[in-house]
């Protein structure tokens, strides 16, 4: 019969417009996240002990992290994440044994410049003392 596919599309058009609304209004309104979801990272630096699984974990190498031996233990001085190049694989945050590093629910990571898009976590400034005093207890024990 001639005009038996419009009949079916009008048929789906009409049913769909009977139908509850799925769009959301965006900036207004948030969209519902599963409790996974993948989104920035956030680190607790009081529970990193600068082991550096995470980093070696990630196959693009994407975390840099730099610390200080403070006797027998590491304080963490510097982490940060190359944003542009992370796959958002999850293997950095599976791999922290001290469940230091986790996923947050923003999604919104766009930036206009590619140096923005490092993801500098912790920055503590290295206290040249410290650092001695680290390296004269490492030489005389």
């Amino acid at each position: 019969m001639f005009g038996q596919g419009l009949l079916k599309g009008l048929q789906i058009t009409w049913r769909e417009f009977f139908n509850k609304k799925v769009t959301i209004l965006y900036p207004e309104q948030r969209p519902p996240l599963p409790p996974r979801f993948h989104g920035s990272f956030r680190l607790e630096a009081e529970k990193c002990i600068a082991c550096g699984i995470c980093v070696t974990a990630c196959p693009n190498r994407v975390i840099r992290l730099d610390s200080v031996r403070e006797g027998k233990k590491r304080r963490l001085t510097y982490y940060v994440m190359y944003l542009q190049y992370c796959l958002f694989c999850g293997l950095c945050v599976e791999s922290c044994n001290q469940e230091a590093l986790h996923f947050t629910q923003d999604f919104e990571l766009a930036q206009y410049t590619r140096e923005d898009l490092a993801l500098v976590l912790v920055k503590a400034p290295v206290v040249a003392e410290a650092a001695a005093a680290a390296q004269g207890e490492g030489e005389g024990a």
